[in-house]
């Protein structure tokens, strides 16, 4: 319990000193709010293959098993709200401490917390809507999923014909590029980078917390296990998310 309560401790020291913080957030910071994490050894990914963008493109049937996968993984989204670490999150946006949310997460709770929107930097899409793959109109996923569940159609669009997929980076699908741009702009900016709840084995995205430490900035990394990138880091804390957080951001 010293041992906690001296983490905590620090964490809200390195956050108080701070002029220019920027949060990095995996899915670590969401399986508290009932998202069950893809990459873990009992993730979403060790029960299925992913289906890859080119593949989604090119096949009907691959359409039609990914709209599948994504209301069946919405059974266990769609009750989920902001914990404990999130609020924790967004006070620190609020108090002007962090600039920007860098996030790996698709499940919009950072937003959902009071995050402004334009403060939150999407590296892998946001699973709460879905966008046609040429002319990128906006669909809700309601009406979308009320069709799906009649017909078994894969959804087009309305407006020129194209596949619509969920507003997510798929595997084989490019980063985006402007939010990459964005991310790293706000990691060379700061001077406290928090990484939280990433294992930081998936790149690009891994690569900012290594290029925040390389900048000058004090890096932290808080996650449950241990990480590749513990070595390079000024403070780990191996302790669970939202309690760790909302201690040290004086958050319930």
């Amino acid at each position: 319990m010293e041992d906690a309560r001296a983490d905590i401790e620090r964490l809200a020291g390195l956050i108080a000193e701070s002029r220019r913080a920027v949060v990095f957030t995996g899915a670590g910071i969401s399986t508290e709010s009932g998202i069950p994490d893809f990459r873990s050894p009992t993730g979403i990914w060790s029960q299925t293959t992913p289906i890859y963008y080119e593949e989604f493109l090119a096949s009907e049937e691959a359409r039609i098993e990914s709209w599948r996968r994504k209301f069946l993984v919405d059974r266990d989204i769609v009750e989920a709200s902001p914990n404990r670490g999130h609020r924790a999150v967004a006070k620190l946006v609020r108090q002007g401490k962090v600039t920007s949310v860098i996030t790996q997460n698709i499940d919009n709770l950072h937003q959902e917390s009071g995050v402004p929107a334009e403060r939150v930097i999407e590296l892998h899409g946001n699973g709460s809507f879905a966008k046609c793959v040429s002319c990128e109109t906006r669909y809700e996923l309601a009406p979308i999923r009320e069709a799906f569940e009649k017909d078994g159609a894969a959804p087009v669009c309305g407006a020129c014909g194209a596949p619509v997929k969920t507003a997510t980076i798929s595997f084989g699908q490019a980063m985006p590029d402007r939010e990459m741009k964005r991310a790293r702009r706000e990691t060379l900016a700061c001077d406290l980078f928090l990484a939280i709840g990433s294992s930081l084995v998936v790149y690009p995205a891994a690569g900012f917390p290594v290029l925040a430490k390389d900048s000058g900035a004090t890096l932290v990394i808080l996650n449950r296990e241990a990480t590749d990138l513990d070595g390079i880091a000024d403070f780990v804390i191996n302790r669970e998310i939202g309690p760790t957080l909302g201690e040290a951001a004086n958050v319930n």
